[in-house]
């Protein structure tokens, strides 16, 4: 936990930047929407006096703010905290493996181990509180998007596509262009709105059925729960480079419009990844209150 420890305190004076990556801020937005409504009472409480916002938006303002902080000279160092190289070999095979992906610069399953025990920790300051809990926010969503845990070509970074008339890259797609093809823009409205829509299928829709499994065996008891917990989640997001991102290999997507067939494919994913790391999330954070 040292190289967080040592950093986390130059956090606290950095001012949020526009712009965003990772599911896009839309994407991380609605991830925080979604967790906002099922968070219990007293995590919100919480997490709106920590984070000085008691609005209904407590959670989503400050969910895309990891992106922001990453490209400052002072955030440069946890730029490795957003993702987890999979070195494994898909489509034919994928998997995570924890000492042989997470870097010795750290990875999102490290980041949110070692950020959840600084929130824990009473002995860091409110600041520092803050700056934790926005991490974990953040990096709650960067683990549910397959190409966040992928090494492959720069978690395809490397993989030049089109979407429409527009020349971009793989894991842009992923992040942004297919996420708001789903909710129809990139705004606070529209990944509110979206929210709303995916909580309703949390509740009495097609995820109901789902959602208790989706947070079976989360515990921030102790460090290797924290971290077994972060891995289930990087494990399932993982295999869906094998089974959908990249089913039929590079050459199937590459230099390809994917704006047609892909995105149609790739939607029930991405919709079922972000409904489900809200809601983790949501019980991710009430698990943090309940061991304060």
């Amino acid at each position: 936990m040292a190289r967080l420890t040592s950093a986390i305190a130059l956090v606290a004076a950095v001012a949020p930047l526009p712009g965003a990556l990772a599911w896009g801020a839309m994407g991380h937005e609605t991830i925080a929407y979604i967790a906002s409504n099922f968070v219990a009472a007293s995590t919100k409480t919480y997490f709106q006096t920590l984070l000085a916002d008691t609005s209904a938006d407590y959670l989503a303002n400050v969910a895309a703010w990891a992106d922001s902080y990453r490209y400052t000279t002072a955030g440069s160092f946890s730029a490795p905290y957003h993702y987890i190289d999979a070195n494994d070999n898909p489509p034919t095979t994928c998997g995570v493996d924890y000492s042989r992906d997470c870097g010795a610069e750290g990875c999102v399953v490290s980041a949110l181990q070692n950020y959840t025990t600084i929130l824990l920790d009473g002995r860091y300051s409110a600041a520092n509180h803050q700056i934790a809990a926005k991490m974990i926010i953040h990096f709650t969503g960067d683990i549910g998007q397959p190409l966040h845990c992928e090494a492959l070509e720069v978690g395809g970074n490397d993989i030049d596509v089109l979407y429409g008339s527009d020349d971009t890259n793989l894991h842009a797609i992923w992040d942004s262009d297919i996420p708001e093809s789903i909710s129809g823009g990139s705004s606070l409205s529209s990944a509110k709105s979206w929210a709303t829509t995916l909580t309703t299928a949390i509740n009495s829709g097609e995820y109901k059925s789902l959602a208790a499994g989706w947070v079976s065996g989360l515990s921030v008891a102790t460090t290797a729960s924290r971290q077994a917990t972060a891995m289930t989640w990087a494990v399932e997001a993982n295999a869906y480079v094998c089974s959908t991102v990249l089913k039929g290999g590079i050459s199937a997507v590459e230099n390809k419009d994917l704006s047609g067939t892909y995105t149609t494919t790739a939607d029930p994913v991405v919709k079922l990844q972000i409904a489900k790391q809200g809601y983790r999330l949501a019980k991710y954070l009430d698990a943090i209150v309940a061991a304060m």
